[in-house]
C-alpha cells in the first residue's frame, strides 16, 4: 500500500496500518523531516484523540500525551472591548483519548515519524499514476522512479495531485478571507500584562463587523523530551517548539487589507494588524505588539467545495485532499486523523476477514479491498464534507461583514449565556 504525502493524516494512516501489520510506504515529497515545518499549535479534540489512541503504539501515544500543553479549555466569545459575550465550558474528560488537547504541529509530526524510518521515504514528489492490466497502480515521482502499488491512498494536502488526476472536477477555493498569525509569549512576566481570559482558554473576539480575533494558549509549563520528541529542530522563534505562546490569528476579507500583503515581511504584517486593531482593547493591542515579528504570518483562506459520490475502487483519499477547510472551527486536522483511523480500520477489518476465509495473499487490490474502502467513503464524506460547510460558515461569522448580523449574534451569545440550558442545547 503506498500513502502520497507525510503530513498528518497520512503519517497516522501510516502508523494505524504498521501496528496492524500491514505492509506500506510513504512517499513525502520534502527532502528531510525538518525541510516544511509549521510552528503554530494544533488543538486536537476527541475525534483526534481517539484516532492518535486507536493508530499510535502504546509508548508513543504516552510521549504524545506528555508533550501537549496544558491550561483550560473552555471556549470564550469576547468583544474587541474584551467583555464577555458568552463562555462555553468543557469540563476535563476522564480518559485522555476522549479530551481535547493543545500540541505543537512540528511535536505532533514528531510523535507521528517516530518508527516509521524504514517506512517514510523522503525527497519522493509523486506526479501521476497510470493504472495497470493487472489491477495495480504504478506511481511515478519527479526523481525519475516509479512504484507499484495495490492501493494508494492520496494524503498530499489541499493542493493534491492525485485529486486533480482521478477526481479533476473536485475544486479548492478561495474564500476571499486572509488571516494574519502570530505567537505572542507567554510567560510569568507577560503573563502580568494581559488579562487572564486571553491565557485560560481559547477565544474568539467579535468586533463590530469586517474582521475578527482568534487567540488560544499553548502553555507547556516545564517542557518535556521523549527521545527527541517535543524538542527544538530548528533555532528561530517561529519553529520552537519548547516555549509557551499565545496564538492569535487576526483575519478579514482581502479587500480591508492594503493590496501588498502578500509581499510584506512579518514585521510589516504585525503593524498591519496592530493598525487596523488600534481602537480595540489595549491587552489586545498589546498581545500583537509584543509578539516577535519572525513569528508572523500570512495564511490565505481556501476551502473545497464538496462534491457528489464517486465509484470506489483502489484509490482514496484522507485530509486536505479530499476535504479542505478553513482553519475557523480547527476541526480540519481532527478530520484528517479522523479519516485515518476510519480507513485504517476498515482495511484491517478486511484484511482479517480475508484471513479468516482461508486467503493468505493479504489484503490486495480486489474486491475485498475496494467494498472497505468503499465503507469508508461513504461515512468520511458525510462527516468530511458536512466540515467543510460549517467551516466556511464559521470563516464568514468570523469576519462578519454585516453590521446586522454581528449586531444579532453577539445578542444570540448574550442570551445563551443567562441560559445555560440553551447554551446545552445549542453547544453540544
Amino acid at each position: 500500500m503506498a500513502i502520497i504525502g507525510g503530513g498528518i493524516g497520512g503519517l497516522c494512516l501510516a502508523q494505524g496500518l504498521r501496528k496492524a501489520g500491514l505492509d506500506v510506504t510513504v512517499h513525502e515529497r520534502d527532502r528531510t523531516p525538518a525541510d516544511r515545518l509549521q510552528g503554530y499549535r494544533v488543538h486536537i479534540d476527541p475525534h483526534g484523540a481517539r484516532a492518535l489512541h486507536a493508530c499510535l503504539p502504546a509508548h508513543l501515544w504516552e510521549a504524545f500525551l506528555g508533550t501537549t500543553g496544558r491550561g483550560g479549555q473552555d471556549f470564550g466569545f469576547l468583544t474587541e472591548r474584551l467583555n464577555l459575550l458568552a463562555l462555553l465550558e468543557t469540563p476535563k474528560a476522564g480518559d485522555p483519548a476522549d479530551d481535547h488537547h493543545s500540541v505543537s504541529r512540528i511535536t505532533l509530526r514528531q510523535v507521528l515519524l517516530s518508527g516509521l524510518d524504514d517506512v517514510v521515504r523522503f525527497g519522493k514528489t509523486y506526479e501521476r499514476y497510470e493504472k495497470l492490466p493487472n489491477g495495480r497502480i504504478r506511481l511515478f515521482f519527479a526523481d525519475g522512479t516509479s512504484e507499484d502499488a495495490d492501493i494508494v491512498v492520496a494524503a498530499d494536502g489541499g493542493n493534491s495531485r492525485v485529486r486533480e488526476q482521478h477526481l479533476p472536477h473536485a475544486k479548492r477555493v478561495n474564500t476571499g478571507i486572509i488571516t494574519v498569525a502570530g505567537k505572542f509569549p507567554l510567560t510569568d512576566a507577560t503573563r502580568k500584562r494581559l488579562a487572564p481570559r486571553l491565557a485560560d482558554g481559547p477565544n474568539t473576539f467579535i468586533p463590530p463587523r469586517g474582521m475578527g480575533l482568534f487567540t488560544a494558549p499553548h502553555d507547556l509549563g516545564e517542557p518535556v523530551t521523549y527521545g527527541g520528541i517535543g524538542a527544538t529542530e530548528q533555532e528561530d522563534a517561529l519553529m520552537d517548539n519548547t516555549s509557551s505562546y499565545i496564538l492569535w490569528a487576526f483575519g478579514a476579507t482581502a479587500g480591508r487589507f492594503p493590496t501588498n500583503i502578500s509581499e510584506m515581511s512579518g514585521a510589516q504584517l504585525k503593524d498591519t494588524v496592530a493598525g487596523m486593531i488600534s481602537s480595540w482593547h489595549p491587552d489586545l493591542r498589546r498581545l500583537v505588539g509584543m509578539t516577535d515579528p519572525d513569528t508572523v504570518t500570512l495564511l490565505p483562506i481556501r476551502t473545497s467545495i464538496p462534491i457528489d459520490p464517486w465509484p470506489a475502487s483502489t484509490i482514496t483519499f484522507i485530509g486536505d485532499a479530499i476535504h479542505s477547510m478553513t482553519p475557523m472551527r480547527g476541526i480540519g486536522a481532527n478530520t484528517a486523523l479522523r479519516d485515518a483511523r476510519l480507513l485504517c480500520g476498515e482495511l484491517t477489518g478486511a484484511l482479517t476477514e480475508a484471513r479468516a476465509n482461508g486467503l493468505t495473499g493479504g489484503l490486495s487490490g480486489g474486491g475485498d479491498a475496494v467494498a472497505a474502502i468503499a465503507r469508508y467513503e461513504t461515512r468520511m464524506r458525510e462527516y468530511g464534507f458536512a466540515a467543510v460547510r460549517d467551516s466556511l460558515r464559521s470563516a464568514e461569522q468570523f469576519i462578519g461583514d454585516s453590521r446586522v448580523a454581528r449586531m444579532g449574534f453577539k445578542s444570540f451569545l448574550r442570551l445563551v449565556q443567562r441560559l445555560p440550558s440553551l447554551k446545552a442545547k445549542v453547544f453540544s
